[in-house]
């Protein structure tokens, strides 16, 4: 039992590490970035889009804010902001499926996932997604109500604040990270030697395979989905490198993963904006098992043909 304790605290101290140099400069850089003229450029520049999206101006801002931040930043400026039920359902749908695009692509890469695959599935489905609400939901007309609104914090001023500010932030994501992810890997070890995970993959073989992956790829999909991508990066890491996971199949879970991970935490997380959650968690899992098991297949196709041709060519 030592030993196993002791590996997984080293692999999630390794882990930690890994990831918190992603997650230190990002927010560090992003902080910064508020006070500066930048992110307003950025804001002005998509807010033509808006319109087409059936979004106000204004909401271009948790928008921008939650793609180089997470959900809690952007919730955070949706609560200063007077927009519609529908409005809300529609931004809190875009950032289910494109939030902290700088981190969690940075997670993709070091699973071995092609950085340009992750931000079209994840860009391509937030703006599909608001299009189609839009054009296909009337109501939701009515002002939405928030619970549970934050203090505001006070305004900070000077570069040593904006700069201690951001250190604070990004200090403080390390320490979420590690809180989470060390115990989590330790668990995670001793499930490995005590052989429950094999027991676990079995279990979720048929759903895997239904989407086109082999069993292997369970503890990465299972990691991703409870978890998230970011907190859920240590075992998806690690089960790809132990379990000998494909290229293939860890760019399907990668894109079931994209559309729907974290699916208690960020579907929750939306209840204080007064919109209907339900919806939102179905709309996820439902585009995640569409699009994965079509992907699935048109890859299973060009694989055959492939292999045709080099038969004939023999």
């Amino acid at each position: 039992m030592g030993s196993t304790l002791k590996r997984g605290l080293m692999v999630g101290l390794n882990t930690t590490w890994a990831l918190g140099k992603v997650i230190f400069p990002v927010t560090l850089i992003v902080s910064i970035l508020q006070y500066t003229p930048v992110l307003p450029w950025i804001i002005e520049l998509i807010t033509p889009l808006m319109s087409l999206l059936g979004l106000s101006g204004d909401a271009a801002i948790p928008l921008v804010i939650g793609n180089f931040l997470n959900l809690y930043a952007a919730i955070g400026a949706i609560l200063t902001l007077d927009l519609t039920v529908k409005e809300v359902f529609i931004i809190a749908v875009m950032l289910s499926f494109s939030h902290n695009m700088l981190v969690e692509s940075s997670v993709a890469l070091k699973v071995g996932v092609k950085l340009w695959i992750i931000v079209l599935v994840r860009l391509g489905l937030a703006f599909i997604s608001a299009v189609v609400i839009n054009l296909v939901w009337n109501g939701g007309s009515e002002i939405a109500k928030y619970g549970m609104v934050p203090s505001k914090s006070e305004e900070v001023s000077g570069w040593g604040a904006i700069l201690l500010e951001g250190i604070t932030k990004a200090g403080i994501g390390i320490f979420q990270l590690a809180i989470i992810v060390i115990p989590l890997m330790v668990v995670v070890q001793i499930m490995k030697d005590k052989q429950w995970l094999a027991v676990f993959s079995r279990w979720m073989a048929p759903a895997t395979r239904a989407l086109g992956m082999k069993e292997n790829t369970s503890t990465t999909m299972a990691a991703g989905l409870l978890i998230g991508l970011a907190y859920g990066a240590g075992v998806m890491i690690q089960a790809v490198q132990e379990d000998g996971v494909s290229k293939k199949d860890v760019t399907l879970a990668f894109i079931f993963l994209v559309a729907c991970h974290a699916v208690v935490e960020d579907t929750l997380i939306f209840v204080p904006l007064g919109i209907p959650v339900l919806p939102l968690l179905l709309i996820r899992l439902g585009v995640a098992i569409v699009l994965t098991i079509t992907v699935a297949i048109i890859w299973n196709r060009a694989d055959i043909a492939k292999r045709k041709e080099a038969v004939y060519e023999q």
